[in-house]
């Protein structure tokens, strides 16, 4: 699960000035694209070798046959079996509680290229009842703008969430969780890493199984911020709201693709009490595996492609994604699918 903040700093960057950073020289270019592709290329080789890792110890070991790997094989536990993935959008947020017992820890890395504006999120969620209805978690962010190129990145604003799982659960053909989100202003707004005053977030997310290997999922949110800052310290209230839909085909249980759309629609700050709208369209097609533990963990890496249409045509980047999700207490015994 994810805030809409992923998209603040589409928001502090209006059209115009999103196309003077097309224009900077060529070896500061070289050099914002090198750093985050290095990113690229050892968050990939970590996943990789995590995986290759975990396949080498499921291999048998020398000198037992096949016939006994196999027999080995079918007795597996079930934090052993092939699990698929669930709750991991990128930008579209699943409709799926956690499990009670089981916490998930969630990075995400966004750079967009032509803007220089990078966001980093981690989140934590953990259940709070066996139901599982109610979920708690927390999100802490970090920023730079590619409008001030000079200020490098820093912390940003952190967010308390609240979800209720009103319908459904992972094992339904149907859920739906909204959430409600306070925005604490932590991150330094003169300096494009924050929204600069306290708010409120609304999200209202559906997800749907259309078949046994296609899923959708639905969002429609809302911010609110009554006391919003711009880097020049004017102030004024703020008003957002923002639409997703994805799709996420089951190639396999433990590799899935993604398509998803996001629009967001913000007001941002120009002057004390005065502000102007801004919008950003974008689709997000990308790709998503896992690893399975004997001990449970699951962990889930992934990579998508942001590229942007309509008003923020020419925008593109990269998106990384990483999950650890682990039971923190004994869990009963569950089936393969």
């Amino acid at each position: 699960m994810f805030v809409i903040l992923r998209g603040t700093l589409d928001r502090n960057v209006d059209s115009a000035k999103a196309r003077s950073h097309c224009h900077l020289d060529i070896a500061r270019a070289r050099h914002d694209f090198a750093r985050p592709l290095f990113c690229a290329i050892v968050f990939l080789s970590l996943s990789l070798s995590v995986g290759f890792a975990q396949q080498c110890a499921k291999s048998p070991p020398e000198g037992q046959n096949s016939s006994t790997a196999s027999s080995a094989s079918s007795t597996a536990t079930p934090q052993e079996g092939e699990f698929g993935i669930q709750d991991n959008s990128f930008l579209v947020e699943e409709a799926y509680n956690q499990e009670f017992g089981v916490v998930q820890h969630i990075q995400s890395f966004q750079r967009l290229w032509n803007r220089g504006d990078w966001a980093y999120t981690f989140t934590q969620e953990w259940p709070v009842d066996p139901s599982p209805r109610n979920q708690l978690s927390y999100t802490l962010t970090a920023f730079h703008s590619g409008d001030q190129p000079g200020t490098g990145g820093g912390f940003g604003d952190v967010i308390m969430n609240y979800r209720y799982q009103a319908l459904g659960s992972g094992e339904s053909t149907l859920a739906f969780s909204p959430r409600l989100s306070v925005l604490f202003p932590t991150g330094d707004a003169s300096l494009g890493r924050g929204q600069g005053g306290a708010g409120l977030q609304t999200m209202l997310p559906m997800s749907l199984v259309l078949t046994k290997s296609l899923a959708t999922h639905w969002n429609a949110g809302a911010t609110f911020i009554p006391h919003a800052r711009n880097s020049a310290g004017d102030r004024a209230t703020t008003f957002g709201y923002n639409f997703g839909q994805s799709f996420a085909w089951l190639v396999r249980p433990r590799l899935n693709v993604l398509l998803e759309t996001v629009f967001y629609r913000n007001q941002r700050v120009t002057a004390n009490h005065r502000t102007v709208w801004s919008s950003d369209l974008f689709l997000n097609p990308g790709i998503r595996w896992a690893y399975n533990f004997h001990n449970g963990l699951q962990i889930v890496p992934g990579i998508a492609i942001p590229i942007g249409v309509g008003s923020s045509s020419g925008t593109k980047g990269v998106f990384l994604y990483l999950s650890f999700e682990h039971p923190y207490r004994k869990l009963p015994k569950r089936s393969s699918p």
